[in-house]
């Protein structure tokens, strides 16, 4: 599709994660109808392609040439060709290689149009049991080192549901560096294999997760989804306590009604709670008035 300007669309395009039905109709016909398609890896994506007996010719474009790739898909696109990006499962720019590309193609002008398709982070979200929303992903911690380290102590602090790409040689020790700065009673979600046939999800404590894949040796791709840090519980106020920020509330000028609603959002008690507490309350006293000053400024 060719824009005002004579540029080609840049395609980011969705593919299977393991299970091919889920490739899109729009997805086929669109790796059908463009001029080339970028591949993490060709030979991977190859096998897609003869599967759907799509005949597009492809090139890499992966971690390690984007590079010098980028600027060669770039100027067929400028040239007027249609490109499809993708990776070996799922959307590209999702802990794969893509976002560079897209970057380079908003700063160009040239138009970018995604394909949606399946994405292991959010299936494995919605199969969790755990809040779906708010939640970060993260996709793969680094390796070793001071910034796993660093990354670990910051994501043991995030109160919002966290998602984590992990390879099955590494997923042991994962759990049981999560485990220093994480609560050992963390809940989460240890899925693997997603949509493929030996698709799994595992649920428990951090501790747990710990105790049983030290037995069961990790096998496929994993998507971890933790729980966020419990929000500290506010501790509860006595009714002498109430009662006194309550008079202090109504003396200040607030109606009953109104430091119960102010109160409310500071305490683990509810509005209603707080007004009947206040309703039993004697009236604040009224503020004096000064008498109005005379010609001569004085009272």
């Amino acid at each position: 599709m060719t824009d005002l300007h004579g540029n080609g669309t840049l395609y980011i395009v969705g593919t299977p994660i393991g299970n091919l039905a889920d490739m899109t109709f729009r997805a086929i016909d669109t790796l059908q109808q463009v001029a080339l398609i970028a591949a993490e890896d060709t030979r991977h994506t190859g096998k897609l392609l003869q599967h759907f007996q799509i005949k597009t010719p492809q090139t890499s474009y992966h971690a390690h040439n984007w590079p010098k790739r980028l600027p060669e898909l770039l100027t067929q696109l400028q040239r007027g060709q249609d490109v499809a990006l993708v990776s070996d499962a799922g959307m590209p720019g999702i802990s794969d290689p893509g976002f560079e590309l897209v970057e380079a193609c908003a700063n160009e002008g040239i138009p970018v149009v995604a394909i949606p398709g399946a994405t292991a982070a959010i299936t494995a979200l919605c199969i969790s049991g755990l809040p779906p929303q708010p939640f970060v992903f993260e996709g793969f911690l680094p390796t070793k080192g001071r910034d796993r380290r660093e990354q670990i102590a910051r994501l043991a602090e995030e109160p919002r549901t966290l998602v984590l790409y992990e390879a099955p040689h590494r997923l042991l020790t994962t759990l049981q560096d999560l485990q220093g700065p994480f609560e050992a009673s963390r809940r989460l979600a240890v899925t693997r294999e997603l949509t493929k046939q030996f698709e799994e999800v595992w649920r428990g404590t951090l501790a747990e997760a710990i105790a049983h894949f030290t037995t069961t040796p990790p096998k496929g791709e994993f998507t971890l989804v933790i729980a966020g840090k419990p929000a500290a519980e506010a501790v509860p106020l006595s009714v002498e306590a109430l009662q006194q920020q309550l008079i202090d509330l109504m003396a200040a000028g607030l109606s009953r009604s109104q430091a119960s609603r102010q109160l409310a959002q500071s305490t683990t008690y509810s509005k209603r709670e707080l007004y009947q507490i206040a309703i039993a309350l004697p009236d604040p006293p009224q503020a004096e008035v000064s008498p109005p000053a005379d010609a001569t400024g004085e009272a």
